[in-house]
């Protein structure tokens, strides 16, 4: 246990020290990093509504991340926070339930709430889509899906009715295998779905110490932190491990949306950029 926690502290300490350093150049010869859509393309459409996934389409990105949430009847809806203030009209349509926790809510009134004009006037009337709803979105436009579990902890058993939504809707096909991710903040989440479904490729959200990741790399085949929290000794190190299908783990980081910082974790050596303006990303990258 001490051994564990001095490496842990040591590898903080050589991370912290790394991301003083000067901005490294893209490794030569290097895979130009997968561009994903932050809750569909989020800078430009509200965040995880059809209208985003459709953006990013428009503009020529391929993958694409949402979250996941469950509403008080049990229905699986595409929705970032756990409450529904932020991005939805709710406290005019229902002004008498606060905290206008998802949980609360049936899906045929969250279906009443508008989770566009928030945004933006021109997208009034955009809806909170179930995830049968948004995977059918991806599907129809040929990308990939990023799916991040949220707050497993208030939705007990929703790995389990995640995976029976994907193999409903033919995800869990051997073609659409190679299209999915599942990621979450709980390491628990991450390896309660790799244990129901090795088959599905796994992330875990965060930036865990050096010393541990021999652990995450039993169940999940990525290790997702934020662009502040990383730097190239940290990427490689994580990259030095196989992870549970036997490749080495990646690293997708998050949020970046300007070209100088998404130059600087391609300099890192990142396998991913997740990013609200996936055009601006992606356009800042040399080309392979």
């Amino acid at each position: 246990m001490h051994a564990r926690v001095v490496a842990a502290t040591t590898t903080a300490v050589l991370g912290t020290a790394a991301l003083l350093l000067p901005a490294p150049h893209a490794r030569a010869g290097a895979e130009r990093p997968t561009v994903i859509a932050h809750r569909g393309a989020s800078s430009y459409a509200p965040e995880n509504t059809l209208a985003g996934v459709d953006k990013a389409a428009e503009l020529g990105i391929s993958w694409v991340e949402n979250d996941v949430q469950r509403t008080k009847d049990g229905e699986l809806v595409v929705l970032h926070d756990d409450n529904l203030k932020r991005t939805t009209d709710v406290e005019q349509v229902f002004p008498n339930r606060a905290p206008w926790k998802v949980k609360d809510f049936t899906a045929a009134e969250i279906a009443r709430l508008d989770a566009g004009s928030w945004f933006d006037h021109a997208y009034a009337g955009a809806r909170v889509p179930t995830l049968a709803q948004f995977m059918d979105r991806v599907e129809l436009h040929h990308q990939k899906l990023l799916l991040e579990i949220k707050n497993p902890d208030l939705y007990p058993g929703i790995e389990q009715q995640t995976l029976k939504a994907l193999d409903n809707d033919g995800w869990l096909d051997a073609p659409h295998l190679g299209r999915l991710i599942v990621q979450s903040f709980s390491a628990d989440s991450v390896r309660t779905i790799h244990e129901l479904k090795p088959a599905v490729k796994t992330g875990f959200l965060g930036t865990p110490p050096v010393a541990d990741l021999s652990w995450y790399a039993t169940f999940a085949d990525q290790i997702n932190p934020s662009y502040t929290s990383i730097s190239t000794g940290y990427v490689t190190s994580v990259q030095a491990f196989e992870g549970p299908h036997g490749r080495p783990l990646e690293v997708f980081t998050w949020t970046v949306n300007d070209a100088d910082t998404a130059r600087l974790v391609a300099g890192y050596g990142v396998d991913g950029i997740i990013t609200n303006s996936p055009d601006v990303v992606r356009d800042a990258l040399p080309e392979e």
